[in-house]
């Protein structure tokens, strides 16, 4: 029997990962997005720059919020070198869709209501933030 004698990485309680509720409370956020997405007319345009399948994305997206949040860092892993700004770079991403992003998230993340809500908000706001930085 082989003992792995790796040390692991340790969780750090004070990230925004783990003080939301960690990995449910980042998959409920990304289900909700898409659900916005897929079902809300106001995010037409943004829908329609998505493959007819959106679980293969809504699979990828808590695995990306986790470790832009100090949780795992799996996603990171999995795509070294990437980040959400260069995987959209060949986009054409106006500034009305990234308003749409940008929305319809923090309209997730409100919806999920994670706590602590100062904590949740702020979150939202700077993936909001990031998200208009990408229209052009």
């Amino acid at each position: 029997m082989s003992v792995d004698t790796q040390p692991k990485p340790a969780e750090n309680p004070g990230t925004p990962f783990y003080r939301l509720g960690g990995a449910p409370v980042f998959e409920a956020i990304a289900e909700r997005f898409y659900d916005l997405v897929e079902q809300d007319s106001a995010y037409a345009q943004l829908r329609a720059m998505h493959a007819p399948d959106l679980a293969p994305v809504c699979a990828s997206l808590p695995k990306f919020l986790a470790g832009w949040a100090g949780g795992p860092r799996d996603w990171f892993e999995a795509n070294p070198g990437r980040c959400m700004m260069s995987l959209h770079k060949p986009m054409t991403i106006d500034k009305a869709v990234a308003g749409q992003w940008a929305e319809a998230m923090q309209r997730a993340i409100a919806d999920v209501a994670p706590e602590p809500a100062d904590m949740a908000r702020a979150m939202g706001d700077i993936l909001a933030d990031m998200a208009r930085a990408m229209g052009r």
